[in-house]
């Protein structure tokens, strides 16, 4: 289906392995799914249809599973826009947050308030801290204090002498961070859904502060147009355990995959996805 039928068909987007290699899915519009691979048979486990804290959940996005399969944190981008209206999120740049659900109790909670657009989510390899990106250009806030900052990566502590605290992982980066996964090297995957040209001109930047044109600009075009003025300019990167920048992969006219949205690491391939094009990239990291 198109469009149009994505709120009544559903749109898985985080997927991950749990234990006894159950499938965790996260889908946009319906919730949080345990899915046997072998039989097909699914059981929800977080719906969007019960408020959590008051708030209602209308764009699950992302998810990250611990080893023992107790706790699964998720990102839920948007209680006002769904998936299929992203673009005005994006504009809009309207917060959420980041929620925890503990497979044992059933309990969910909410760990972290006014992110904007929360995206993709991935645990530490020690399993001490959660990484949270937002994607839009917005105020992002460090303990519900609120400061100025450009696409940043946030982190938040799960375990350990800091938790329950947070802190900013990355600043200011080169595009507008989609999904996080971990690489081989103890670091981090890190898709960029669009680029920030640097030296250049960046729509989003210029209309960060202009809500008066972004108003104007979704008058006047539809979605569909809007999206045409995004460049296929795709980028990959990869963040050391620090947050560090190690290497990047582009692919500036998107002729061989567009508009990234993951990069999964596995057997010395990179694997990568996109949230506009019908297929999977494989990038062979020893001939890079």
């Amino acid at each position: 289906g198109g469009r149009e039928d994505e709120a009544m068909c559903g749109r898985p987007l985080g997927m991950r392995v749990g234990p006894n290699n159950t499938l965790f899915v996260a889908d946009a519009y319906y919730g949080l799914y345990e899915v046997d691979p072998d039989t097909g048979e699914t059981k929800t486990l977080v719906s969007t249809k019960t408020p959590i804290e008051g708030q209602k959940l209308s764009f699950v996005n992302d998810l990250t599973v611990t080893r023992d399969g107790r706790k699964i944190y998720f990102t839920d981008s948007s209680s006002k826009w769904q998936r299929q209206d992203y673009l005005f999120l994006v504009m809009e740049g309207t917060d959420d947050g980041l929620l925890e659900y503990d497979t044992v109790t059933k309990e969910v909670k909410v760990l972290m308030v006014g992110l904007r657009f929360p995206n993709g989510v991935q645990l530490s390899p020690a399993e001490d801290f959660v990484l949270v990106q937002e994607t839009t250009m917005a105020r992002i806030r460090r303990r519900l204090r609120c400061f100025n900052l450009l696409f940043i990566t946030f982190r938040y502590y799960v375990s350990g002498l800091m938790k329950g605290g947070a802190d900013m992982f990355v600043e200011n980066m080169p595009g507008l961070p989609d999904n996080i996964r971990l690489s081989s090297s103890g670091g981090y995957w890190v898709a960029m859904a669009a680029v920030r040209p640097n030296p250049g001109f960046s729509l989003l930047d210029f209309l960060s502060e202009k809500t008066w044109i972004k108003r104007m600009i979704f008058k006047l075009l539809s979605q569909e147009t809007v999206a045409k003025f995004v460049p296929k300019y795709s980028l990959v990167v990869e963040l050391s355990e620090t947050g560090s920048y190690k290497r990047s992969f582009h692919d500036p006219s998107g002729v061989t995959v567009a508009y990234v949205s993951e990069a999964h690491e596995h057997n010395g391939h990179l694997y990568l996805g996109s949230f506009r094009s019908p297929y999977i990239g494989r990038l062979d990291l020893q001939r890079v």
